[in-house]
């Protein structure tokens, strides 16, 4: 079973493994203690459970049923208490505001064919799961809350940039690694 900071992490076929992007994300986002945080795409649940040790509570949601139940079995190997996870599409079934909200979203163009597309198709173009989210992420931020959104350079990073400016958020590129044939940047997003 494989061991990430400090966590160890069942897998299954049928979930997104974490990789370079989950990594990325996982050395770039910053919760303080007492936030409530959200993580969109929870997979395994492997970002969840890291913000967990800082939050007071956090949410993970997955449109993969099976993503769902295996953060549900992480938490509980590791001992992990004030996580929730709920089958999501996106925003569909979460409530309340929070101060941090994570999302290592699909960007590769095509239509999900399996579960596991879910986590890495994101639509025709490729940007229709990462457009949908910044639209609706404003309505589900604190004041003081930010953004961290993870995505490859082949969906377009000035794309989202100004789509954030367009929902009033300021946003930026905090990290970025170059991969093969791409660079996976981590952008922050808030009011």
């Amino acid at each position: 079973m494989p061991h990430y900071y400090g966590l160890r992490i069942l897998l299954d076929e049928n979930v997104y493994e974490p990789a370079e992007d989950t990594f990325l994300l996982a050395e770039t986002l910053e919760v303080k203690p007492g936030e409530v945080a959200l993580d969109v795409g929870t997979g395994t649940g492997i970002i969840a459970l890291l913000m967990a040790r800082k939050a007071k509570r956090v949410l993970g949601v997955d449109v993969n049923p099976m993503a769902i139940e295996l953060a549900r079995k992480n938490a509980l190997l590791n001992g992990i208490r004030n996580v929730e996870f709920r089958l999501s599409d996106l925003f569909e079934n979460v409530s309340g505001r929070f101060d941090v909200i994570t999302f290592n979203a699909p960007y590769l163009p095509g239509e999900p064919e399996e579960p596991i597309d879910l986590a890495l198709v994101g639509g025709k173009t490729g940007r229709e799961v990462i457009d949908r989210f910044i639209r609706e992420v404003p309505d589900y931020l604190t004041e003081n809350g930010r953004v961290y959104l993870v995505q490859s350079s082949i969906t377009g990073i000035e794309e989202t940039l100004n789509l954030f400016r367009e929902v009033g958020l300021r946003a930026e590129v905090v990290a970025k690694r170059h991969l093969f044939f791409e660079d996976i940047v981590v952008i922050q997003a808030r009011r």
